[in-house]
């Protein structure tokens, strides 16, 4: 009877032991994801009131590494170079973005986005659904709304597709054709031809950015718009 209730007492204990193991592992799955829904949520608030610019035409250049192009007819032609969780593409982005968007709308240049993907499996994602945005003709507003959330980690799992077809809710971008484009990878091809031809083109990092052909260098230490202005004007 003894040995009974000792292996009794011990199935109990045993039991009792497992069932607080799985309740720490529980609640750390639960507190895991909570804190992941927090951070994507923080993050993205940043995208709060964004509003939808008119939207515009882009083509894939396939003659010229199959970027995101803004053909306008113009002679300057500006090639820019960039991996969506590039932190210097970050800093190009903040100080010239805008004025490059301007040259676009105003029909003042011809600009070609090769959209990236070196330095891993989110920037494919990130270029993948940067690719689908420009089928609904709003690229530009996503690659500023990507820069504006960028992780300051690389392949910090903070970009998954569930995030990127998010990002593109919160500014506007709510198709389903845009979702599906994402979550299915259906650009992938096209990231892919972009990533192959940087050798072709003599491009070993980002950003990299080319006017009327000739690579563009600065000469400070930040990214000056004064600086990259005059070198657009100029050409």
């Amino acid at each position: 009877m003894a040995k009974q209730a000792a292996k009794s007492t011990d199935n109990t204990t045993r039991w009792i032991v497992i069932g607080m193991v799985l309740l720490v592992v529980v609640t750390g799955v639960v507190f895991s994801l909570f804190s992941q829904n927090s951070k994507e949520s923080a993050s993205l608030a940043g995208l709060d009131g964004t509003t939808l610019k008119p939207a515009i035409t882009s083509t894939i250049d396939t003659a010229n590494g199959s970027p995101i192009t803004f053909d306008n007819g113009a002679v300057t032609v500006i090639d820019v170079w960039e991996d969506p969780q590039c932190p210097v593409c970050k800093l190009f982005e903040d100080a010239n973005g805008d004025y490059i968007e301007s040259l676009i709308r105003e029909k003042k240049a011809t600009v070609r986005y090769h959209v990236l993907s070196f330095l891993g499996d989110e920037s494919v994602r990130a270029a993948n659904a940067s690719f689908c945005a420009a089928d609904e003709g709003h690229y530009l507003d996503f690659h500023h709304a990507l820069y504006a959330v960028q992780s300051p980690l690389e392949n910090s799992g903070f970009w998954s597709n569930e995030t990127l077809v998010n990002i593109g809710k919160k500014i506007g971008i709510t198709s389903k054709t845009f979702a599906d484009c994402v979550t299915k990878g259906s650009k992938v091809e096209i990231v892919k031809a972009n990533y192959d031809s940087m050798s072709k083109f003599g491009v070993q990092g980002t950003p990299t950015v080319f006017i009327n052909g000739k690579k563009w260098e600065r000469t400070q230490n930040e990214f000056s718009l004064e600086e990259f202005k005059a070198a657009v004007e100029a050409a």
